[in-house]
């Protein structure tokens, strides 16, 4: 049973204009994404797909394996369809570009689920919320989930909305705990996908509330298909600002001691 990890790398960020060669302690940001998700158990084979030359020789470089895609596609999942159609494999995992220090054992809890149960079409992570600040972030996509795991919903919102008493962070839980989080899980941009679902997924015209939140996961969600969430302990950062790339380098040079 093949899992393929597929790496989407575009060039043209708006917010961070070449965001995959943004470079962290000495590196491009596309190689540390590449080399963190090359340590995952489990995973056949790691590819980078991208619409850029630059992209690809970068890869090529440091030794890593990249394919071409088209420079039309919208989403990167729309990229990793276009692989999935040209590369055999019964799972594939998207690794967003913009997760420099993804943890290996991040990927295998988000596979882990789809393995055993081959009901599941596709399946996510995330990570307990304790800083009110980052709840409230639009920036940061939360996600809430039923007792068995599967997410109710994606927003940039802070969810739940809190009608009577405060917000406390605090009672939230580390992963593995019996009862879903009442204030949600920071989403990480991580799928897996069951082959067959990620290209009949690529075909579903967008849905309203995808584009009112600019979260294509919602897609799945308002087609009545489930994700399976993960909880995972994943602390890093995510990059997809000048400011995000400097703490980046701040956590690394933290983790490096």
């Amino acid at each position: 049973m093949a899992v393929v990890a597929i790496i989407p790398a575009r060039y043209g960020s708006t917010r961070l204009p070449g965001k995959p060669l943004a470079r962290i302690g000495g590196k491009p940001m596309i190689q540390h994404v590449y080399e963190n998700t090359a340590k995952a158990k489990g995973l056949d084979r790691v590819m980078v797909a991208t619409d850029d030359r630059r992209v690809e020789e970068t890869v090529r470089g440091f030794g890593g394996e990249v394919i071409m895609t088209s420079k039309d596609h919208a989403s990167g999942t729309d990229r990793l369809a276009e692989v999935a159609r040209k590369v055999r494999a019964d799972w594939f995992v998207n690794v967003q570009g913009d997760l420099p220090f993804i943890q290996s054992e991040t990927i295998m809890c988000a596979v882990r689920p789809l393995r055993r149960d081959r009901s599941i079409p596709m399946g996510t992570v995330g990570t307990p919320i304790f800083d009110e600040k980052e709840w409230r972030n639009p920036n940061v996509v939360k996600v809430l989930t039923d007792r068995k795991g599967f997410a109710l919903y994606f927003s940039r919102s802070p969810i739940p909305y809190v009608r009577n008493g405060a917000v406390d962070l605090k009672s939230n839980k580390l992963p593995r705990c019996s009862e879903p989080r009442l204030w949600g899980n920071r989403h990480i941009g991580l799928y897996v996908y069951r082959r067959d679902f990620l290209l009949k997924f690529a075909r579903l015209r967008p849905t309203a509330l995808e584009r009112i939140e600019s979260l294509e996961q919602l897609r799945a969600l308002a087609y009545g298909h489930r994700i399976f969430v993960a909880d995972v302990d994943e602390r890093s950062v995510e990059v997809d600002t000048p400011a995000d790339l400097a703490k980046a380098e701040s956590y690394l040079r933290q983790h490096r001691n």
